[in-house]
This record gives structure tokens, C-alpha cells and sequence, in this order.
């Protein structure tokens, strides 16, 4: 289990670990780039309370206060939990468009687009199988305590 201190002191494992460790649609996205279908994946529609982290390291990413129906078929949301957990990467190429990894894993998460609702007009179309769901009931005992005054009235 992934705690929230462990994340932390993450050390990103090996190859050979991580195909071991993640599911071959999990490796594919967070370590080779890859993108799941849109509406063929787990979190596009979870309405449930709660944090997404990295699916490989645990880092805390979303929550699901910022999370909204954006119509592509994968999870969208207005902004990270914190910037410091989240790199932007600029690609180049035929589709001008901005790369979400996560900070401490360096896992492709999915991208940012400038279309999204108010607040921020942000839009992390983010890729399911990068993420873990923690329920806001789980979030104690999944070591991610702090997060819970995020759902409290």
C-alpha cells in the first residue's frame, strides 16, 4: 500500500518491476505515452468523493471537486491538487498540445488544454489507467488523511 508519506521518498522501480506491478494498459500509458479509449476506461464518469493519485508512485494529483463532465470520455478536471505534483511538457509536432506527467514518478498522466471551464479554463484530460481512486471514506486509512477537509461541509 501507498501511503502519503511514501510517496515522498518514491524511487521508480524498474522496468521489469513496473511490467510486473502494473496492468499492460497501465504501463502502456504511464510509461510509453500511451492513451486509453475515450469512455472505455474506469474514472471518466466515477462521480464519487474523493483524490486520484499516480498509480504508480501514489502521488496525490485531483480531486474530485475539480473534476467535471467534459464530453471526451476520459476524466477531466480544472486543476490539480498542487502544482509541485504535477510537470507540463510542451510537444511538438503536428498537434500543438501540452504533456501531464506526474512530478515525483514521471508517469504520462495525459494533457492540458485551455478550453475548460471557469474557474482556471484548464481542462487535464487525464488518462484513467494512470490513476488510483482513493474514496473520500478510505482516504485515513489509504494514508492520505490530510485530503479529507477537502469533502467536509
Amino acid at each position: 500500500m501507498t501511503t502519503q508519506n511514501s510517496w515522498k521518498d518514491f524511487k521508480k522501480p524498474s522496468e521489469v518491476e513496473l511490467r510486473d506491478r502494473l496492468k499492460p494498459k497501465e504501463y502502456s500509458v504511464t510509461q510509453e505515452d500511451g492513451t486509453e479509449p475515450a469512455f472505455e476506461n474506469d474514472y471518466w464518469d466515477n462521480r464519487s468523493d474523493g483524490i486520484y493519485v499516480d498509480i504508480v508512485s501514489g502521488e496525490p494529483l485531483f480531486s474530485s471537486k475539480d473534476k467535471y463532465d467534459s464530453g471526451t470520455g476520459w476524466p477531466s478536471f480544472t486543476k490539480p491538487l498542487s502544482n509541485e505534483q504535477i510537470v507540463a511538457k510542451k510537444e511538438k509536432g503536428l498537434l500543438a498540445r501540452t504533456e501531464v506527467r506526474s512530478q515525483q514518478a514521471d508517469s504520462h498522466l495525459g494533457h492540458v488544454f485551455t478550453d475548460g471551464p471557469a474557474p482556471t479554463g484548464q481542462r487535464y484530460c487525464m488518462n484513467s489507467a494512470s490513476l488510483r481512486f482513493i474514496p473520500k471514506e478510505d482516504l485515513e486509512t489509504e494514508g492520505y488523511g490530510a485530503y479529507k477537509e477537502l469533502f467536509s461541509n
